[in-house]
């Protein structure tokens, strides 16, 4: 099945105007997913292809302040509520309810829609990628820390790559640092500077990001199939934390990915996409797996 991706756009509820992508054929399951703290859409390109060429209805979002989104600017506007509402508001264009797929902030601003209608079938499932409600507050800070950096910019592409790698050493080096250009933008002086809001970064530090009581109230109503995938190298995750997930989630299920961070899509994409291939597989009524089958890796 060939995969064509087409841009949208929407508005939120407080009038910003939203990006992101669809590809797949409507009318079929629709999966939706959400990037991380200061990444984009495009760091789900290559789990989109293989996931609409298997015949769902894919649904890839720049969160507000990232990628081509419009920036919200106000610090309080980049609030867990404020993410959740623009996910709410997809949700209810579609005729049946997703599956949500999130890293990081992605999975934070899923878990938090949950709790929000705790009564309706918000999600048809949920795969969590490197995140649960409470995280380790050590690798929160590395996070930031590595956000709040340079904030004069880069001269080139390659500076940034360094940067990369600075922060994650655990990943190989990719064949071009080209790639990167999609999570940068160039500024009125020629600097390179990263893709997002710098409103939003401030905003990282604010409790209200990671409400984890709320989330876990929200896991605790969902009953639907669920999955986690945890990089072996994560900082981010603790075993106390995915056993009080599971204490309200039971049917969580885990798959760890050897060889990787909390970027695991980025890590080790090939084993990331077998995973949740094998997860949308085993969901009742499943479209028809196309191609060779995958493998499960942990």
């Amino acid at each position: 099945m060939s995969w064509v991706s087409h841009p949208f756009t929407f508005q939120s509820e407080d009038g910003l105007t939203l990006a992101g992508e669809r590809a797949g054929p409507r009318g079929a399951q629709p999966v939706i997913f959400m990037h991380g703290g200061g990444q984009t859409r495009h760091s789900w390109r290559r789990a989109v292809r293989e996931v609409a060429a298997r015949g769902y209805d894919v649904i890839n979002l720049d969160a507000r302040g990232h990628g081509e989104s419009q920036w919200a600017g106000a610090r309080q506007r980049y609030r867990m509520e404020y993410l959740s509402s623009d996910l709410l508001r997809i949700i209810d264009t579609l005729s049946a309810p997703p599956v949500l797929i999130g890293a990081s902030m992605g999975g934070l601003t899923a878990m938090h829609a949950l709790g929000r209608e705790p009564s309706r079938q918000l999600a048809r499932a949920l795969i969590l990628v490197d995140v649960v409600p409470r995280i380790e507050p050590d690798g929160a800070a590395r996070i930031i820390g590595f956000m709040r950096a340079r904030p004069e910019g880069f001269a080139n592409v390659e500076e940034a790559a360094a940067a990369v790698a600075a922060y994650n050493p655990h990943r190989p080096p990719p064949m071009s640092a080209q790639g990167l250009m999609k999570n940068l933008r160039r500024d009125a002086n020629g600097r390179l500077r990263w893709h997002w809001d710098p409103a939003f970064v401030s905003t990282m530090g604010d409790e209200s990001l990671f409400d984890s009581q709320a989330m876990l109230q929200g896991c605790g109503q969902f009953r639907n199939p669920a999955l986690l995938v945890r990089g072996m190298h994560s900082d981010i995750l603790t075993d106390e934390g995915i056993r009080e997930l599971r204490e309200v989630l039971p049917q969580l299920e885990l798959i760890d990915v050897a060889g990787a961070g909390h970027m695991i899509a980025g890590d080790r994409n090939d084993a990331f996409n077998a995973a949740v291939l094998d997860f949308l597989s085993r969901l009742p009524g499943a479209p028809a797996a196309q191609g060779k089958p995958h493998e499960r890796h942990g």
